[in-house]
Parts: structure tokens; sequence; C-alpha cells
């Protein structure tokens, strides 16, 4: 029996997707990002930089009222980062101030050169484990949004998915900050090869109460983050940007541009105590 050229053509397109490479569901590329993540942040506390901090505070109209920007170095002490002032935007510490940050950092040395090794390992371990809030957010991802896969895009050369997500309806939060989430859009940029997350933004759709109701972030607030390849081994964040407008208790009103970034990053040495030197 002879099949006529517009069904085979229709079988083969039923066909199609069972012989091509299966596609990862959008919700499990997300399940992935976060494991992807855990083992990411382990190889990147290997890694030392310089940060730099900029705030402004602007008024009803967005106009900069004020605007500071310090720079720290960041490097890897006895296990754990060890952040210190090195300059205020292009203005270099005076002396006075370079006194300041070289007897911070004598006295913790000498703070981690009487741990025992019990302090110390939950020192380490601490920081291994990452601030609680990061915790909840990675663990409730999946499951806080529904989601979209948008048209793919490249990243630094690299193919990367492209996912948006909405609240997720039905969703039952376990944390604080998994019932942020509930007031949040997202997107997400997710390496195609390593499934790292490499760029993400959020929004508040709905103002977001914190606390005992003593803070609410509004409508608008935004803030996103990039990350950087480095050594081929390792995503390093390079950018995280908010902009954040927020009541403190009854009537003052706070609009805040906040902009880190990263350079210098490289692997660290030793990191030991012994080697240290301010």
């Amino acid at each position: 029996m002879t099949i006529p050229s517009q069904l085979r053509t229709l079988l083969f397109l039923v066909a199609l997707p069972a012989a091509l490479p299966a596609q990862p569901e959008v919700r499990d590329i997300v399940r992935r990002a976060a494991d992807a993540e855990a083992l990411n942040w382990k190889s990147a506390r290997k890694y030392t930089y310089l940060e730099r901090v900029k705030l402004k505070h602007l008024d009803s109209a967005g106009r900069v009222e004020s605007e500071e920007t310090k720079i720290h170095d960041v490097i890897l002490l006895d296990g754990s980062p060890y952040k210190r002032l090195v300059a205020y935007g292009n203005r270099a510490l005076t002396p006075a101030e370079e006194k300041k940050e070289q007897e911070k950092f004598a006295r913790s040395m000498a703070e981690r050169k009487k741990e025992t090794a019990a302090q110390r390992a939950q020192r380490v371990g601490e920081y291994d484990l990452r601030p609680e809030w990061q915790r909840e957010a990675w663990r409730d991802l999946a499951e806080a949004f529904d989601f979209r896969q948008a048209a793919d895009a490249e990243w630094e050369g690299r193919k990367v998915y492209v996912i948006e997500g909405t609240p997720r309806r039905g969703f039952q939060p376990r944390s604080r900050t998994a019932r942020a989430m509930l007031h949040l859009n997202c997107k997400l940029w997710v390496d195609k090869q390593d499934f790292n997350l490499v760029k993400a933004e959020v929004v508040a759709i709905d103002n977001i109460w914190v606390g005992f109701f003593l803070v609410r972030v509004a409508k608008g607030t935004r803030a996103g983050y990039e990350q950087t390849r480095v050594n081929d081994e390792v995503w390093l964040a390079n950018q995280v940007q908010a902009y954040i407008s927020a009541r403190l208790g009854l009537f003052k009103v706070v609009r805040l541009e906040h902009e880190v970034s990263y350079s210098k990053l490289h692997e660290a040495g030793t990191g030991s105590l012994a080697s240290a030197k301010p």
C-alpha cells in the first residue's frame, strides 16, 4: 500500500520529537540550575576579588541626593573571606583610615589564630553553607513559579536557556524568602552546557511586607545580577544591581540604587594566616 505524500509528512513530524535528543522540561532546567549552583559555590569559595559598592539615595523624582562608593579587597583568610576597605570611590584612604583598617585586619588575624579546631570548622562551615536566605531561595525556586521558556540566547559566547517565571498559584512557601517569591516575576538565563544560572532579574509586582510589617518594599522594586565564566571552571558574579523603594515604619520612605561590581577575580593561594599580609 502506498502512503500519500501528505500523510508521510505528517507521520514524520509526529515521530520527529522521539528521534531528536530530548530537551529538558523548563522546571527541570531550573532544578538542575539549583543543583549546579550548589557545586559552583564550592568552587567559587577559592577565589578573591575587588568589590566596588555604590549606594545612591534618591529623591521622589529619582534624582540623586547623596552617593557613596566603597572598594573592598576580599581575600581568603584561613578558609573564609576577609573584606578590607581599600578606597572610597576614586579617593585613596587617608593615613588614619589606613591605620584603622590595618588594626582591624590584625585583630581578625589574632582572633583566627586563637580559634580551636572546632571553632575554625564552624566558621568555615558557615561560609560553605552560604547565607540562609540564599539556601531558601534556591531550595524553593523551582516550585515557587510557573515557568515558560522564551527564545534561547547567548551569554559570553555560550548558548543559554531564557526562562520567565510568574508566581505559582497554590504554592505554599516554607520560609520568609519563599513568601517574598509570591510577589515577584523573574527572568533567568541558564547555561545550556553546565546549567549554571548566569543572569537573573526579578521585579516586585505588588508591595512586599518584611518583618513585623515595619518595612514595605514597593511594587516596581527590581534587582538583577550577572555572572562571568572564570578559568573555564566556575561562574563568578561580576555585577549586582538593585533599585529599591521602601517605607520604613509609618512615615519614612527610602529610595535606593545599589550597584555592586567585581573585578580582578583570581584563584587564591593557600590563604594561610602565616602568609597573610595587611
